[in-house]
């Protein structure tokens, strides 16, 4: 199938999407940018199209679910200001700056042909954010926003789209990186704090060059061999470390 053809399906089944659901919802993942999912159609019975941004507390398919649900109270009442979503929380709208919209609805703007659509962030609540959440109610600024600071502008760094890291809640939310390990070839372990201790409730899986943007001081990670791990103390301004293992006579992960 050409692009021509694919093109002409995508667009077919995004109108079916919006003939029966009433919005059509894009996920964008695997890339060096947070994960972000947006809708088309919303804005014919809203005004307004809805756009996710990060929040990588939640999985994928929790997105769409989110979405979807505030999508359907929207519609009930267009001037609602919380939204409360069973089994993930609240989350409040606010209007997207246009300078964001070029970055995240280029979807709508394909398929509705114009570039003045509105868009509403959802914005998560306080017990479930995380800092890739940005503020997209104020232009878009690299300094401002460093998890999105290669929305616009080029990764300097040489790492693959394909590169992953399993990481915790407290590094997404703010604590310092503590620990990190090279297990495959694309696949890493970045931890704020003790990874041996972590629970598999508190762990997610992000595109290291999403963790790069948000702390540059990750940046020799990349030059880890496989096995290779790394560690610093908590404070900020301290070194990375080497790990040892025990029989060199330091502290390790095994």
């Amino acid at each position: 199938m050409g692009d021509e053809a694919k093109r002409k399906a995508a667009l077919e089944q995004i109108r079916e999407h919006i003939a029966r659901k009433g919005r059509h919802v894009y996920v964008v993942v695997g890339s060096v940018i947070p994960r972000f999912a947006y809708t088309i159609g919303v804005s014919e019975s809203s005004g307004a199209e809805l756009i996710f941004a990060g929040a990588a507390f939640y999985g994928n398919d929790d997105v769409v679910e989110i979405i979807n649900e505030i999508a359907a109270q929207l519609k009930a009442g267009r001037d609602r200001q919380r939204f409360e979503v069973t089994g993930y929380g609240s989350f409040t709208l606010r209007k997207v700056d246009t300078s964001w919209a070029a970055g995240f609805i280029l979807g709508a703007f394909d398929y509705y042909q114009k570039r003045d659509i509105p868009g509403l962030q959802i914005v998560p609540d306080k017990e479930h954010w995380t800092i890739d959440v940005p503020d997209m109610s104020t232009p878009w600024n690299a300094t401002a926003e460093p998890a999105w600071r290669w929305l616009y502008d080029l990764c300097p760094y040489p790492v693959s789209k394909q590169a992953m890291a399993a990481t915790n809640l407290a590094a997404l939310r703010g604590e310092r990186i503590t620990e990190a390990k090279r297990w495959e070839e694309d696949e890493w372990e970045i931890f704020a704090g003790d990874g041996s201790n972590i629970s598999q409730d508190e762990l997610r899986v992000l595109a290291l060059g999403s963790l790069l943007a948000m702390d540059e001081s990750l940046v020799p990670v990349l030059n880890l061999l496989v096995g290779e791990g790394l560690w610093r103390d908590p404070d900020q301004g301290s070194e990375w470390h080497p790990w040892r293992n025990q029989a060199e006579g330091t502290g390790t992960i095994q």
